[in-house]
Protein backbone atom coordinates (compact mmCIF):
# COMPACT_ATOMS: atom_id res chain seq x y z
CA UNK A 1 0.00 0.00 0.00
CA UNK A 2 3.00 2.42 0.56
CA UNK A 3 4.26 3.38 -2.53
CA UNK A 4 0.98 3.00 -4.49
CA UNK A 5 -0.95 5.14 -2.12
CA UNK A 6 2.19 7.52 -1.88
CA UNK A 7 2.35 8.25 -5.61
CA UNK A 8 -1.59 8.28 -6.14
CA UNK A 9 -1.83 11.30 -3.35
CA UNK A 10 1.04 13.17 -5.63
CA UNK A 11 -0.69 12.34 -8.75
CA UNK A 12 -3.83 13.39 -8.24
CA UNK A 13 -2.16 16.40 -6.47
CA UNK A 14 -0.01 17.05 -9.95
CA UNK A 15 -2.80 16.89 -11.76
CA UNK A 16 -6.48 17.52 -10.06
CA UNK A 17 -5.45 19.57 -6.74
CA UNK A 18 -6.99 23.07 -7.57
CA UNK A 19 -7.67 24.00 -3.82
CA UNK A 20 -6.19 27.66 -3.60
CA UNK A 21 -5.50 29.29 -0.47
CA UNK A 22 -2.90 32.40 0.31
CA UNK A 23 -0.28 30.72 2.25
CA UNK A 24 -0.31 27.23 0.51
CA UNK A 25 3.51 26.82 -1.01
CA UNK A 26 4.68 29.45 1.30
CA UNK A 27 8.21 28.94 2.97
CA UNK A 28 8.42 31.22 5.19
CA UNK A 29 8.08 29.73 8.80
CA UNK A 30 6.97 32.63 10.08
CA UNK A 31 3.60 33.03 7.61
CA UNK A 32 3.19 28.85 8.09
CA UNK A 33 2.94 29.43 12.12
CA UNK A 34 0.57 32.26 11.53
CA UNK A 35 -2.07 30.19 9.04
CA UNK A 36 -1.47 27.06 11.25
CA UNK A 37 -2.85 28.64 14.50
CA UNK A 38 -6.05 30.88 12.63
CA UNK A 39 -6.75 27.68 11.18
CA UNK A 40 -7.12 25.36 14.82
CA UNK A 41 -10.75 24.99 14.97
CA UNK A 42 -11.35 27.65 12.02
CA UNK A 43 -12.11 26.64 8.50
CA UNK A 44 -10.21 28.35 5.46
CA UNK A 45 -13.22 30.41 4.44
CA UNK A 46 -13.20 32.28 7.60
CA UNK A 47 -9.41 32.27 8.75
CA UNK A 48 -8.19 33.17 4.96
CA UNK A 49 -8.88 36.92 5.85
CA UNK A 50 -7.61 36.94 8.92
CA UNK A 51 -4.38 35.57 7.54
CA UNK A 52 -4.34 38.22 5.25
CA UNK A 53 -4.99 40.85 7.71
CA UNK A 54 -2.18 39.36 10.02
CA UNK A 55 0.75 39.24 7.58
CA UNK A 56 -0.29 42.97 6.76
CA UNK A 57 -0.38 44.18 9.52
CA UNK A 58 2.76 42.14 11.07
CA UNK A 59 5.24 41.65 8.55
CA UNK A 60 7.39 39.91 10.41
CA UNK A 61 7.38 37.86 13.60
CA UNK A 62 9.34 40.82 15.84
CA UNK A 63 6.53 42.95 14.99
CA UNK A 64 4.12 41.38 16.17
CA UNK A 65 6.11 40.04 19.24
CA UNK A 66 6.24 44.09 20.13
CA UNK A 67 2.61 45.14 19.22
CA UNK A 68 0.63 46.19 22.12
CA UNK A 69 -1.42 43.02 23.20
CA UNK A 70 -4.99 44.72 22.77
CA UNK A 71 -4.05 46.24 19.21
CA UNK A 72 -3.66 41.60 18.62
CA UNK A 73 -6.41 40.83 20.08
CA UNK A 74 -8.61 43.85 18.20
CA UNK A 75 -7.21 42.16 14.71
CA UNK A 76 -8.33 38.43 16.29
CA UNK A 77 -11.80 39.91 17.30
CA UNK A 78 -14.06 37.77 15.96
CA UNK A 79 -12.26 34.52 15.15
CA UNK A 80 -13.31 32.82 18.87
CA UNK A 81 -11.09 30.70 20.87
CA UNK A 82 -9.03 33.04 22.21
CA UNK A 83 -6.69 31.47 24.04
CA UNK A 84 -4.91 30.45 20.58
CA UNK A 85 -4.21 34.55 20.13
CA UNK A 86 -2.82 34.26 24.07
CA UNK A 87 -0.44 31.50 23.14
CA UNK A 88 0.52 33.52 19.48
CA UNK A 89 1.77 36.57 21.20
CA UNK A 90 3.79 34.32 24.07
CA UNK A 91 5.00 32.29 21.17
CA UNK A 92 6.07 35.32 19.08
CA UNK A 93 8.11 36.87 22.25
CA UNK A 94 9.99 33.74 22.67
CA UNK A 95 11.13 33.83 19.19
CA UNK A 96 11.91 37.36 19.13
CA UNK A 97 13.59 37.23 22.80
CA UNK A 98 15.11 33.74 23.32
CA UNK A 99 16.06 33.02 19.03
CA UNK A 100 16.43 36.49 17.66
CA UNK A 101 13.39 36.63 15.90
CA UNK A 102 14.47 33.63 13.74
CA UNK A 103 12.24 30.87 13.66
CA UNK A 104 13.45 27.39 15.64
CA UNK A 105 14.16 25.59 12.06
CA UNK A 106 14.11 21.97 14.21
CA UNK A 107 10.29 19.68 15.09
CA UNK A 108 11.43 19.69 19.07
CA UNK A 109 12.30 23.56 18.74
CA UNK A 110 9.04 24.58 17.07
CA UNK A 111 7.03 21.74 19.59
CA UNK A 112 8.27 23.83 22.32
CA UNK A 113 6.17 27.18 21.31
CA UNK A 114 3.14 27.75 23.54
CA UNK A 115 -0.26 26.73 21.25
CA UNK A 116 2.28 24.66 18.99
CA UNK A 117 1.06 20.45 19.41
CA UNK A 118 2.34 17.75 17.07
CA UNK A 119 0.58 18.47 14.39
CA UNK A 120 1.16 22.47 14.17
CA UNK A 121 4.87 21.45 14.83
CA UNK A 122 4.70 18.71 11.88
CA UNK A 123 3.30 21.26 9.42
CA UNK A 124 5.50 23.82 10.47
CA UNK A 125 8.66 21.80 10.10
CA UNK A 126 7.48 20.31 6.56
CA UNK A 127 6.40 22.83 4.66
CA UNK A 128 9.53 25.73 5.87
CA UNK A 129 12.06 23.08 6.48
CA UNK A 130 11.39 20.30 4.58
CA UNK A 131 11.96 17.76 7.71
CA UNK A 132 10.02 15.03 6.98
CA UNK A 133 7.31 14.55 9.61
CA UNK A 134 3.74 13.35 8.74
CA UNK A 135 1.13 16.00 9.53
CA UNK A 136 -1.84 14.22 10.76
CA UNK A 137 -4.97 16.44 10.75
CA UNK A 138 -8.92 15.79 10.69
CA UNK A 139 -8.75 15.88 6.65
CA UNK A 140 -5.66 13.12 6.77
CA UNK A 141 -7.12 10.87 9.94
CA UNK A 142 -10.65 10.76 8.05
CA UNK A 143 -8.74 9.54 4.37
CA UNK A 144 -6.47 6.86 6.66
CA UNK A 145 -9.10 5.61 8.55
CA UNK A 146 -11.49 4.84 5.45
CA UNK A 147 -8.30 3.69 2.86
CA UNK A 148 -7.25 1.13 6.11
CA UNK A 149 -10.45 0.32 7.40
CA UNK A 150 -9.20 0.44 11.13
CA UNK A 151 -12.26 -0.01 13.32
CA UNK A 152 -10.07 1.82 16.44
CA UNK A 153 -11.83 5.23 17.27
CA UNK A 154 -9.69 7.87 15.70
CA UNK A 155 -9.97 9.51 18.97
CA UNK A 156 -8.91 7.24 21.65
CA UNK A 157 -4.90 6.83 22.20
CA UNK A 158 -4.84 3.49 20.47
CA UNK A 159 -6.34 5.04 17.15
CA UNK A 160 -4.32 8.42 17.53
CA UNK A 161 -0.73 6.19 18.16
CA UNK A 162 -2.14 3.83 14.80
CA UNK A 163 -2.59 6.01 12.44
CA UNK A 164 -0.21 8.43 13.10
CA UNK A 165 2.23 5.27 12.70
CA UNK A 166 0.52 4.80 9.31
CA UNK A 167 0.81 8.47 8.45
CA UNK A 168 4.65 8.30 9.17
CA UNK A 169 4.92 4.62 6.93
CA UNK A 170 3.43 6.30 4.25
CA UNK A 171 5.10 9.77 3.93
CA UNK A 172 7.29 10.70 0.96
CA UNK A 173 10.22 11.47 2.94
CA UNK A 174 11.72 13.45 0.12
CA UNK A 175 9.17 15.70 -0.41
CA UNK A 176 7.19 16.03 3.40
CA UNK A 177 5.79 19.51 3.22
CA UNK A 178 4.55 18.88 -1.30
CA UNK A 179 3.59 14.79 0.14
CA UNK A 180 1.54 16.30 3.11
CA UNK A 181 -0.21 19.52 1.31
CA UNK A 182 -1.50 16.83 -0.89
CA UNK A 183 -3.29 14.01 1.89
CA UNK A 184 -4.65 16.78 3.67
CA UNK A 185 -6.59 18.92 0.65
CA UNK A 186 -7.21 15.41 -0.44
CA UNK A 187 -9.36 14.81 2.65
CA UNK A 188 -10.70 18.51 1.99
CA UNK A 189 -11.98 18.13 -1.65
CA UNK A 190 -12.46 14.18 -2.26
CA UNK A 191 -12.23 12.41 1.15
CA UNK A 192 -15.11 14.84 2.85
CA UNK A 193 -16.84 14.10 6.23
CA UNK A 194 -20.09 13.77 4.21
CA UNK A 195 -20.85 13.38 0.77
CA UNK A 196 -17.02 12.26 0.02
CA UNK A 197 -16.23 12.38 -3.92
CA UNK A 198 -15.93 8.40 -4.28
CA UNK A 199 -16.85 7.98 -8.09
CA UNK A 200 -14.07 10.48 -8.69
CA UNK A 201 -11.72 9.05 -6.21
CA UNK A 202 -8.40 7.37 -7.79
CA UNK A 203 -8.17 5.60 -4.38
CA UNK A 204 -11.50 3.76 -4.70
CA UNK A 205 -10.30 0.50 -5.72
CA UNK A 206 -7.57 -0.23 -2.73
CA UNK A 207 -10.32 1.34 0.18
CA UNK A 208 -11.26 -0.92 1.76
CA UNK A 209 -14.21 1.82 3.69
CA UNK A 210 -15.31 1.73 -0.39
CA UNK A 211 -14.82 -1.82 -1.49
CA UNK A 212 -17.39 -3.17 1.92
CA UNK A 213 -19.95 -0.01 1.30
CA UNK A 214 -18.94 1.43 4.34
CA UNK A 215 -17.37 4.81 4.14
CA UNK A 216 -20.05 6.74 6.24
CA UNK A 217 -18.77 4.54 9.02
CA UNK A 218 -15.56 5.90 8.91
CA UNK A 219 -13.55 7.74 10.96
CA UNK A 220 -15.37 5.67 13.91
CA UNK A 221 -15.26 7.39 16.98
CA UNK A 222 -15.91 6.66 20.88
CA UNK A 223 -16.49 10.14 22.28
CA UNK A 224 -19.87 12.72 22.04
CA UNK A 225 -19.32 15.56 23.05
CA UNK A 226 -21.01 16.87 25.87
CA UNK A 227 -22.46 20.83 25.37
CA UNK A 228 -23.81 22.72 28.33
CA UNK A 229 -26.01 25.88 28.12
CA UNK A 230 -25.08 29.16 29.87
CA UNK A 231 -27.15 32.41 30.11
CA UNK A 232 -24.94 35.90 30.32
CA UNK A 233 -26.72 38.78 31.65
CA UNK A 234 -25.17 42.00 30.17
CA UNK A 235 -26.02 45.44 32.13
CA UNK A 236 -24.75 48.06 30.17
CA UNK A 237 -24.35 50.65 32.95
CA UNK A 238 -24.07 54.47 30.82
CA UNK A 239 -23.12 57.44 33.17
CA UNK A 240 -22.22 61.22 31.40
CA UNK A 241 -22.05 59.11 27.54
CA UNK A 242 -19.43 56.54 29.42
CA UNK A 243 -20.26 52.51 29.10
CA UNK A 244 -18.43 50.61 31.54
CA UNK A 245 -16.62 47.77 30.41
CA UNK A 246 -13.66 45.60 31.75
CA UNK A 247 -11.63 42.76 30.63
CA UNK A 248 -12.02 38.79 31.13
CA UNK A 249 -9.60 37.61 33.39
CA UNK A 250 -10.61 34.19 34.21
CA UNK A 251 -9.51 30.82 32.68
CA UNK A 252 -12.75 30.65 30.71
CA UNK A 253 -14.13 31.12 27.31
CA UNK A 254 -13.48 35.00 25.94
CA UNK A 255 -9.96 35.62 28.25
CA UNK A 256 -8.52 38.81 27.32
CA UNK A 257 -11.18 40.12 26.36
CA UNK A 258 -13.61 43.27 26.92
CA UNK A 259 -16.91 42.27 28.66
CA UNK A 260 -19.94 44.78 30.37
CA UNK A 261 -21.14 43.88 34.23
CA UNK A 262 -22.39 40.48 33.74
CA UNK A 263 -24.73 38.33 35.87
CA UNK A 264 -24.51 34.36 34.50
CA UNK A 265 -27.21 32.53 35.39
CA UNK A 266 -28.45 28.69 35.14
CA UNK A 267 -31.71 29.44 33.14
CA UNK A 268 -33.43 32.43 31.93
CA UNK A 269 -34.81 35.25 33.75
CA UNK A 270 -37.61 37.10 33.82
CA UNK A 271 -37.48 41.10 33.46
CA UNK A 272 -38.27 41.33 37.31
CA UNK A 273 -36.07 38.89 38.14
CA UNK A 274 -32.98 40.37 36.14
CA UNK A 275 -33.34 43.66 37.95
CA UNK A 276 -33.19 41.89 41.64
CA UNK A 277 -29.76 40.86 40.75
CA UNK A 278 -27.28 41.81 43.63
CA UNK A 279 -24.74 44.14 41.32
CA UNK A 280 -27.82 45.59 39.42
CA UNK A 281 -29.98 45.94 42.48
CA UNK A 282 -27.54 47.95 44.65
CA UNK A 283 -27.80 50.64 41.58
CA UNK A 284 -31.60 51.12 42.29
CA UNK A 285 -30.84 52.28 45.54
CA UNK A 286 -29.97 55.67 44.29
CA UNK A 287 -32.43 57.77 42.26
CA UNK A 288 -31.27 58.46 38.92
CA UNK A 289 -30.95 55.07 37.91
CA UNK A 290 -33.46 53.87 34.79
CA UNK A 291 -33.75 50.77 32.40
CA UNK A 292 -34.00 52.05 28.75
CA UNK A 293 -33.76 48.85 26.79
CA UNK A 294 -34.03 45.07 27.01
CA UNK A 295 -32.40 43.36 24.22
CA UNK A 296 -33.96 40.50 22.18
CA UNK A 297 -32.33 36.50 23.45
CA UNK A 298 -29.01 36.28 21.72
CA UNK A 299 -27.43 32.95 20.93
CA UNK A 300 -24.22 31.95 20.06
CA UNK A 301 -23.25 28.34 19.44
CA UNK A 302 -19.22 26.85 20.86
CA UNK A 303 -18.01 23.73 20.32
CA UNK A 304 -19.28 22.53 23.15
CA UNK A 305 -21.78 25.41 24.94
CA UNK A 306 -24.77 27.02 23.55
CA UNK A 307 -24.46 30.60 25.17
CA UNK A 308 -27.75 32.56 25.50
CA UNK A 309 -27.80 35.55 26.69
CA UNK A 310 -29.29 39.10 26.88
CA UNK A 311 -28.13 43.08 26.77
CA UNK A 312 -29.67 45.51 30.09
CA UNK A 313 -28.83 48.99 29.02
CA UNK A 314 -29.69 51.17 32.15
CA UNK A 315 -28.48 54.96 32.98
CA UNK A 316 -27.03 56.23 36.18
CA UNK A 317 -26.85 60.27 37.14
CA UNK A 318 -24.11 58.66 39.23
CA UNK A 319 -20.66 57.26 39.31
CA UNK A 320 -21.54 53.19 39.47
CA UNK A 321 -19.14 51.35 42.07
CA UNK A 322 -18.79 48.47 39.64
CA UNK A 323 -15.38 47.69 41.03
CA UNK A 324 -11.84 48.97 40.87
CA UNK A 325 -11.44 46.57 37.30
CA UNK A 326 -14.16 48.11 35.39
CA UNK A 327 -13.89 51.73 33.17
CA UNK A 328 -15.67 53.81 31.73
CA UNK A 329 -15.13 54.62 28.09
CA UNK A 330 -17.10 56.61 25.29
CA UNK A 331 -18.87 54.53 22.95
CA UNK A 332 -16.61 55.79 20.11
CA UNK A 333 -13.98 54.85 21.95
CA UNK A 334 -15.42 51.04 22.14
CA UNK A 335 -13.38 49.79 18.96
CA UNK A 336 -10.01 50.41 20.50
CA UNK A 337 -11.24 47.01 22.74
CA UNK A 338 -11.68 43.38 21.23
CA UNK A 339 -15.07 42.37 22.47
CA UNK A 340 -16.28 38.68 21.91
CA UNK A 341 -18.32 38.19 18.56
CA UNK A 342 -21.68 37.66 20.93
CA UNK A 343 -21.29 41.22 22.21
CA UNK A 344 -20.36 42.40 18.75
CA UNK A 345 -23.64 41.53 17.22
CA UNK A 346 -25.60 43.53 19.62
CA UNK A 347 -23.29 46.66 19.52
CA UNK A 348 -23.17 46.86 15.77
CA UNK A 349 -27.70 46.06 15.35
CA UNK A 350 -27.23 49.53 17.72
CA UNK A 351 -24.72 50.78 14.69
CA UNK A 352 -21.91 51.29 17.70
CA UNK A 353 -18.88 51.82 14.68
CA UNK A 354 -16.54 48.93 16.34
CA UNK A 355 -13.87 49.48 13.63
CA UNK A 356 -10.31 50.40 15.05
CA UNK A 357 -9.50 54.81 14.51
Amino acid sequence: MHSFFTKKILEWNKKNNRRDMPWKGEKDPYKIWLSEIILQQTRVEQGWDYYLKFINTFPTVQQLAHAPETQVFKLWEGLGYYSRCKNLIAAAKIIDKEYNGEFPSSYEKILELPGVGPYTAAAIASFAFDLPFAVVDGNVLRVLARISGTETPVDSAAGKTLLNKLATRLLDKKQPGLYNQAIMDFGAVICKPKAPACKQCIMRENCRAFLSGTVEKFPVKEKKIVKKTRWLYYFIITHKMRVYIRKRTAKDIWQNLNEFLLVEKDGPLTKKDLLMQAPVKQLFRQKGTSVTQISRVYTHQLTHQTVHGQFIEITVDHIPNLGADFVGVTYRDLSRYPFPKFMITYLQEKNVNLSQH
